[in-house]
């Protein structure tokens, strides 16, 4: 790093600051302003926030390790999500949004009723803001200090790097203090504001090393043998397949390829969106606005990010083959290739990718200590000043916390796991509440506590790790007694009563056979075909994962897959539009008049 690298990331930094800072008046004049914008957001500011929000620092890290030492077919590990992440387009995002919710451990006392419903609204609360959340930061504050160890930015200041703990300490706290300044001061206005350009400058770093590492190898003609050749496993392969066969040399095993494929996005906590995402939704103008911006953090997250990932960490098997810890190829290509400036720039991109990801971690912690635990438990009648004022101080909070995280994780990937491990078992409970009356606040208590206490038992005892060393096995035993568990749970205790569930359903409307009851008790039609919408994300899932692998197949010369892929995207293009076709028009749907909501379904 030079001098001219330094200015660059200054410059940013101080931009960054304005920003926030310039936007700190519009967030603080309620709760509903400080945590959801004030219900305002267009669906391209919120899809972008969305996809900035799941871009940090650790995701090339992440994935260089997993395309490192599993090769490409590893990372279904978070590409399963696109499944659950297109529910959430078609069944999920106008839900949410008609809810009005300010974060979805709000939703419990909407659709449960009594102590269980805020007991639950209580725990969810604490969980997802301090454990869940700080780790989550904690795992981004790693992959930060691996970043600023492996460029060595302190030795280009003149600061001697010795005393590793130093320097996590210094990395950790400046970062982080400067995130809290600007998103504590404006909240969610800030986040999203700064998160539209950090995500754009993020990818374009990303690209950058992309092409600067491909050119050094000679091409993409010479990188793809190269890379057959460094590995004993299949690191190209899309899926663990051989001639549509199963492959020994796939670089994960068929039970963690099925878990991942089959289990692991309904099993998982965010199964019908949750958390920073419904935050987004929930700020969304209208229903439509955010049915379009879960489409638009789709295509960011998945057909647009992928591959300059990808290619990077290919490039990085070929030129370290022996590099001990594979997530380091990454900023080590950056060190080694990047020009004077374009450096900067990418440092200054990676900042921005880390910003992006702990500021909203920051401001959803926030939101649940401060509209779950301290307004609904200890001052229901605090003021909209009082409200922002403690958000402030809730922000300060997670960010201590999740810097402590950060001393005890030594490596990204295993952290991701464990992210998901401990989220995984409630998410069936979380998608059959909407459809379903008999779903009781005890169920998804139990779903939650349960898959919880399994999922760290098994990612953090040792024992419990050299038994059971497959991911996605401890991914399948999770679910499975997390299942046992809360339909026992469901069943011996009573359902929530007729006034509870008339009310949830009048103002959600969800369809399906869960709810005839209380359609007919209630008179009001739901605001959904059911029906339809399956087939729609059916259609839609076709058409991602389509756009991903057609793009793929192209950029990696294999060209078979790509018009194969590209061929089946189309084909399920045109089924969608005639789908589309099919769907209820938006004036013909009972109260949506008064949602504001006057696009198409």
């Amino acid at each position: 790093m030079q001098l001219f690298d330094w200015l660059i990331v200054l410059l940013y930094l101080v931009l960054s600051m304005g920003l926030g800072l310039y936007l700190g008046r519009k967030g603080s004049k309620s709760l509903v302003d400080f945590f959801v914008s004030g219900r305002s957001l267009s669906w391209w500011l919120a899809g972008t926030s969305m996809a900035a929000t799941t871009f940090s620092i650790d995701t090339p890290l992440y994935i260089a390790g997993v395309v490192g030492t599993r090769g490409i077919v590893g990372n279904w590990e978070w590409w399963s999500f696109g499944i659950a992440h297109v529910i959430m387009i078609y069944i999920f995002a106008r839900l949410w949004r008609r809810s009005e919710i300010v974060t979805d451990a709000q939703l419990t006392e909407m659709r449960y009723g009594g102590k269980p419903a805020a007991i639950l609204r209580g725990t969810k609360a604490f969980l997802f803001a301090l454990p869940i959340n700080c780790i989550g930061i904690g795992y981004a504050m790693l992959a930060m200090v691996k970043v600023v160890d492996a460029l060595k930015l302190w030795q280009s200041v003149g600061i001697d790097p010795g005393d590793n703990i130093k320097l996590k300490l210094w990395s950790v706290i400046g970062v982080s203090v400067f995130v809290l300044i600007y998103s504590g001061f404006s909240g969610l206005w800030g986040v999203v504001a700064t998160d539209f350009f950090q995500f754009f400058l993020g990818l374009g770093g990303a690209i950058i090393v992309a092409i600067i590492a491909v050119n050094h190898v000679g091409g993409m003609g010479e990188l793809i043998p190269a890379v057959q050749a460094s590995t004993e496993f299949d690191a190209l392969s899309f899926l663990p397949l051989e001639n549509w066969r199963w492959s020994d040399t796939a670089g994960i095993s068929l039970t963690t390829f099925s878990a991942y494929l089959f289990v692991q996005w309904w099993s998982f906590r965010r199964s019908d969106g949750g958390g920073e995402f419904i935050q987004r939704l929930a700020a969304a103008k209208d229903e439509r606005e955010a049915e379009k911006a879960a489409w638009w953090f789709n295509i960011l997250h998945y057909v647009v990010r992928t591959w300059p990932w990808i290619v990077v960490a290919l490039v990085a098997l070929v030129i370290y083959p022996d590099l001990g810890d594979r997530e380091l190829g990454y900023p080590q290509l950056m060190l080694d290739f990047l020009p004077t400036g374009l450096l900067g720039l990418v440092v200054a991109s990676l900042l921005a990718a880390f910003m992006s990801t702990v500021s909203t971690s920051i401001n959803w912690g926030a939101s649940y200590l401060t509209n779950d635990l301290y307004l609904r438990f200890f001052r229901p009648n605090s003021t909209q000043a009082e409200l922002v004022f403690v958000g402030r101080l809730a922000s300060v909070l997670v960010t201590v916390l999740g810097a402590v995280a950060a001393f005890y994780a030594t490596d990204v990937a295993t952290v991701f796991r464990l992210v998901i491990a401990i989220g995984t078992g409630p998410g069936l409970v979380l998608i059959l509440r909407w459809f379903w009356w008999r779903i009781n606040a005890a169920a998804e208590w139990a779903a939650m506590i349960c898959g919880f206490v399994i999922g760290m038992a098994t990612s953090l005892n040792p024992e419990l790790l050299a038994a059971i060393p497959d991911f996605g096995q401890r991914l399948l035993i999770i679910s499975g007694i997390t299942a046992v568990v809360w339909i026992a749970v469901m069943f011996l205790t009573p359902p929530e009563s007729d006034e509870t569930l008339d009310a949830f359903y009048t103002k959600v409307r969800p369809a399906g056979w869960g709810w005839r009851r209380q359609r007919e008790r209630t008179g009001i039609p739901p605001g959904q075909d059911l029906g339809l919408d399956v087939q729609r994300v059916i259609a839609a899932s076709l058409i991602l994962f389509g756009a991903m692998f057609s793009v793929g197949g192209f950029l990696l010369l294999r060209s078979l897959t790509g018009w194969v892929w590209l061929i089946i995207g189309v084909l399920a293009w045109f089924w969608l539009q005639a789908l589309d076709k099919r769907a209820i028009p938006p004036m013909l749907r009972p109260g949506l008049e008064d949602q504001g909501d006057h696009g198409e379904d």
